[in-house]
């Protein structure tokens, strides 16, 4: 490999990792410690962690956040049946994991308004890269305008693979929170709902300028902001993307997640990834079967807008599970919770002396603030106070920090909260 990449050592290929990242003297233990002995150390160091739930109420977001699991997610998703489950080619001896992965399609053609969708994808961010290179392929052409409301790791990842595609990925900049499109050629707008900073954008704009200079619409939504908010598929949009980590995923120090993908009709041979279909066998009777599998993804890998072939089966299952215990009028409850105590939340801090709002624009669980410290040292102080305060926000966005509140806060928990900052800002 040093060799291929005309490299002068070994050490070279590491160099592009930040010092700071790296362990130049190891990890700090004596050489023939015992098994023992390391694992006590590793546990008294693992020990000083303070992980959401055990010591810290969550107020952070930003792409992964603090909601209730059922019971029953774990007590279905978790049977043996689906946990050992692996690739279902031979549909004689896999059809419970198929009909799960059937239902899970339906319910996110349901949520997002669109007319086909896969059986989910690795997370939100390569979600969101496919949805780009399904619109690159469908137009024939490689400027892609991403409104910078996206999340900061989704265009990170956006960037990383634009590099190996060659698209050219352009950034839409916000004013006071939501999108301006440039009326400029492009294969795709990919725009987030709600965006990075809470805010709803206008997907009928975005959709009329798509349609006005031949681009796809993407939307990466949230989809407990579905609950509430009119469907992307409603507004036009071509292609739906998005982060399942709320339904059925703790926060888990980031992942496993998965993210979900749907698409119009027209753009199902470009679908990436499984899908899963409903058919029958031989004696008549309802089947499923993984479906389309001769499609270019398999047999052009070379031209093929896509090589992803394979999905998150254990975690769409249990995005499954939740989201139909919760059912059509529970998600609405769910989001409904979730926006009055935002609104509460976002009230009372604003009226600690200081403290104002980042945007102005409409938000639905997620806000951005303007403090009268350093983010960053209110977040250190906050979590003195017992509470995970929120994401500071990359500089792109302005000096902020960024709050999420969801069904699990409680009113005297929020009223906690509060007060914490009232003390930490002052």
């Amino acid at each position: 490999m040093v060799e291929f990449l005309s490299l002068e050592s070994t050490e070279a290929l590491f160099a592009h990792i930040d010092p700071s990242l790296r362990l130049a003297g190891g990890l700090s233990i004596d050489n023939g410690r015992s098994e023992a002995d390391v694992l006590a150390l590793m546990t008294q160091r693992a020990e000083a962690n303070r992980p959401v739930g055990s010591g810290l109420l969550c107020f952070a977001g930003g792409g992964a956040y603090d909601h209730d699991i059922p019971s029953v997610v774990a007590a279905l998703a978790m049977r043996s049946e689906f946990v050992t489950a692996y690739t279902p080619y031979q549909a004689e001896v896999s059809q419970g994991v198929l009909q799960a992965l059937f239902e899970y399609q339906t319910l996110v053609c349901r949520l997002t308004g669109m007319d086909v969708a896969n059986a989910s994808l690795y997370d939100g961010a390569s979600a969101c890269v496919e949805a780009v290179n399904l619109a690159v392929a469908a137009t024939g052409r490689r400027r892609v305008l991403a409104s910078q409301g996206l999340a900061p790791h989704v265009r990170q990842v956006l960037a990383t693979f634009a590099v190996g595609t060659g698209h050219e990925i352009v950034d839409v900049a916000l004013s006071d929170g939501t999108t301006t499109w440039p009326a400029v050629p492009a294969a795709a707008l990919v725009v987030a709902y709600p965006n990075y900073l809470g805010c709803i954008e206008d997907l009928e704009s975005a959709a009329a300028t798509a349609r006005a200079s031949g681009a796809l619409l993407i939307v990466m939504a949230d989809p407990v902001a579905l609950g509430l908010l009119a469907s992307p598929g409603e507004y036009g949009a071509d292609v739906v993307v998005g982060e399942g980590q709320p339904f059925g995923r703790p926060l888990s120090l980031g992942g496993p997640y998965l993210g979900f993908f749907a698409c119009r009709q027209e753009h199902l041979r470009r679908l990436p990834g499984r899908l899963v279909g409903e058919t029958v066998d031989a004696d008549g009777r309802r089947a499923y079967v993984t479906t389309l599998r001769t499609r270019e993804q398999d047999i052009r890998r070379e031209k093929a807008s896509s090589n992803v072939c394979t999905n998150q089966t254990l975690m769409a299952v249990a995005f499954l599970v939740h989201l139909a215990w919760l059912g059509t009028a529970g998600l609405a409850e769910l989001a409904l919770r979730c926006a009055r105590a935002t609104r509460y939340t976002r009230d009372q801090l604003l009226a600690i002396d200081g403290i104002g709002p980042l945007v102005s624009a409409p938000v639905l669980r997620e806000f951005a603030l303007r403090l009268p410290r350093s983010p960053a040292e209110v977040v250190v102080a906050m979590a003195e106070e017992g509470f995970l305060a929120g994401v500071v926000l990359d500089t792109a966005y302005g000096d902020g920090l960024l709050v999420a509140v969801t069904e699990k806060r409680t009113r005297a928990e929020i009223d906690a909260y509060v007060a914490a900052m009232r003390r930490v800002v002052a």
